[in-house]
C-alpha cells in the first residue's frame, strides 16, 4: 500500500473512524469557519495538495507553505492548531524550525514527516516535543491519527493557558496581605508560623487565608496550593521574612 493515499480512500469502511463519532475521531466545530487550522510545510507541491485534501476531507482548515521561513515572525503562527512539517526543507530544516519556535515560546504541536528519517533525527524531534514522526510513504490513517493526537494536545494546552490566565486575574484581586498569606500557607507554613513571619495575630492570618481562598475560588488549601503551582508562585515572591521588613503600614482587606 502506498503512502498518502487519495482522499477517496477514506470511503473505505476501515477509515470511517476518521470522520465518524467513533473514539479517536477528529472532532471539529459545527461551523466551518471555527474549524481548527493545520499548517502543512513541505516544498513538494504534490505532498501539500495531497495532505491538504486529506485534512479538509475531515473538516479541518489547511494552509500550505513551502518553507518555515515564511512563517517566522508572522502573526499567522498564532492561528495554527498544529503543524505538519517535512524534516528536510530549503533554507531552514524542520528541526531548526522546531528550535526557533521553542525560543519564541510558541508551543503549537508539531508532526514531522520525512522520506529520509533516521533514528537520531527522530529521537531529537521527539525529545523536543514533537507529537509524531512519520516516515514517507505513510498511510492516510496514520496521519489522521497523529493530527487527532496533536489537536487534543493543543486543546489541552489552550485550556491550561486559559486556566492560568483566569487564576492570575483572580490573584490580582488579592490585597498585599492576602497574597503574602497565600504564598506562605501554600509553601507549607502553619497559621502560627505565618503570623510570626508577617507580625500578625493568628486570628488575622486565618481571616486573610479565608479571604484569599474565596477570591481565588479554592475550596481547600490543597487546591489553593495547586493554583499557586500553576501560576509559578514561590514563597520568595514579594513575601517578607518579618514584620520589620514591611513596616507598620496598613493594608486593605
Amino acid at each position: 500500500m502506498t503512502g498518502m493515499q487519495g482522499a477517496s480512500e477514506l470511503q473505505d469502511p476501515r477509515w470511517q473512524g476518521a470522520r465518524g463519532p467513533n473514539p479517536g475521531a477528529i472532532e471539529v466545530p459545527r461551523n466551518a469557519g471555527d474549524a481548527e487550522m493545520i499548517f502543512v510545510i513541505d516544498d513538494d507541491i504534490s505532498v501539500q495538495e495531497s495532505l491538504s485534501g486529506l485534512l479538509r476531507s475531515v473538516g479541518l482548515r489547511v494552509q500550505a507553505f513551502v518553507t518555515p521561513v515564511d512563517l517566522l515572525g508572522n502573526r499567522r503562527l498564532e492561528d495554527a492548531s498544529c503543524m505538519v512539517v517535512d524534516i528536510r526543507l530549503p533554507g531552514m530544516s524542520g528541526l531548526d524550525f522546531q528550535t526557533a519556535l521553542a525560543r519564541a515560546q510558541i508551543n503549537t504541536p508539531l508532526i514531522f514527516m520525512s522520506g529520509h528519517g533516521d533514528v537520531p533525527m527522530t529521537v531529537r524531534a521527539m525529545k523536543a516535543g514533537a507529537v509524531d514522526f512519520l516516515i514517507k510513504p505513510f498511510r492516510d490513517q496514520d496521519m489522521l491519527d497523529a493530527v487527532t493526537t496533536a489537536l487534543k494536545c493543543n486543546r489541552a494546552r489552550l485550556s491550561a493557558e486559559k486556566a492560568a490566565t483566569d487564576l492570575r486575574v483572580n490573584l490580582g484581586t488579592l490585597s498585599r496581605r492576602e497574597r503574602e498569606t497565600m504564598l506562605l500557607v501554600t509553601a507549607g507554613l502553619m497559621n502560627k508560623q505565618v503570623a510570626g513571619r508577617l507580625g500578625l495575630s493568628e486570628a488575622t492570618v486565618k481571616i486573610y487565608r479565608g479571604q484569599a481562598m474565596r477570591k481565588m475560588g479554592a475550596r481547600s488549601l490543597a487546591e489553593l496550593a495547586r493554583m499557586a503551582e500553576i501560576m509559578g508562585l514561590h514563597m520568595g515572591d514579594r513575601c517578607p521574612q518579618s514584620a520589620a521588613s514591611t513596616g507598620a503600614e496598613h493594608d486593605r482587606l
